[in-house]
């Protein structure tokens, strides 16, 4: 695609926690769309593609593509979307410099607010039910092979520590580091080698530290539309009109 502007390696490749034979490909981008697309009547807010299917878990041999255009992922980074929230902090493997021009000034700016802590400890809710076997079986539920294995499910597990770290990191420190600094963390985690009930008071504890770090926050309260509506305007004229 063409217009790209963002490329990354997502999942476990980016967070550090990938274990050997175990992972398959996630493959995340932001682009500009066609003008056709963005001016005419069928717009292309994204583009998702995988070699597998929506009934059965991905392999280590699959492949997943997710790319936004640049107003929808700008759209869920100000909702607080953790995923989307990740693009900023992701080294963009394309180098080009509009994706730093037009989402890393002013957007990143008017972006980053202290309400995704919400969204943050919801995702952490959503992983906590894959976990204790809340939410079901199925591609996007618990995955029992690996209660099977461990008791349960251990890579919610680590969805959910990691999520919070994420997290509280945004809100005390306005940045996420990736690779996460407790990787080593996270694959022990991963791997079982933590009872259930750890794994439940080492959340609990955390999402009180999210809630924490919330309250003492120094980032804005929401999001500023107006700038990032103002960049995304910028950055759209600038390529369509003189790139």
């Amino acid at each position: 695609m063409a217009n790209l502007i963002h490329l990354f390696e997502g999942g476990s490749a980016l967070h550090g926690a990938r274990l050997e034979g175990k992972a398959d490909l996630d493959i995340c981008g932001v682009f500009y769309e066609p003008k056709i697309k963005l001016f005419g009547l069928q717009p292309m807010e994204h583009f998702v593609t995988s070699t597998s299917d929506d009934t059965e878990r991905n392999t280590p041999d699959d492949v997943d593509i997710t790319l936004f255009s640049l107003r929808r992922w700008a759209s869920l980074a100000c909702k607080g979307n953790p995923t989307a929230l990740s693009f900023l902090f992701a080294e963009n493997a394309l180098k080009d410099w509009r994706w730093g021009y037009c989402a890393l000034g002013n957007m990143q700016q008017g972006i980053l607010a202290k309400s995704c802590a919400g969204h943050f400890s919801g995702f952490v809710t959503s992983q906590m039910g894959r976990l204790l076997g809340t939410r079901g079986n199925g591609k996007h539920g618990q995955r029992p092979e690996l209660g099977a294995q461990f008791g349960y499910d251990t890579k919610a597990a680590m969805h959910a520590v990691r999520l919070c770290g994420e997290g509280i990191e945004l809100l005390e420190e306005g940045f996420i580091r990736y690779p996460r600094p407790n990787v080593a963390e996270l694959i022990d985690i991963r791997t079982g080698k933590y009872p259930l009930d750890k794994i439940c008071d080492i959340v609990n504890r955390l999402l009180v530290k999210l809630e924490n770090a919330h309250t003492a926050s120094k980032l804005q309260a929401k999001p500023d539309y107006a700038k990032v509506n103002g960049a995304l305007v910028e950055a759209y004229e600038e390529f369509y009109y003189t790139g």
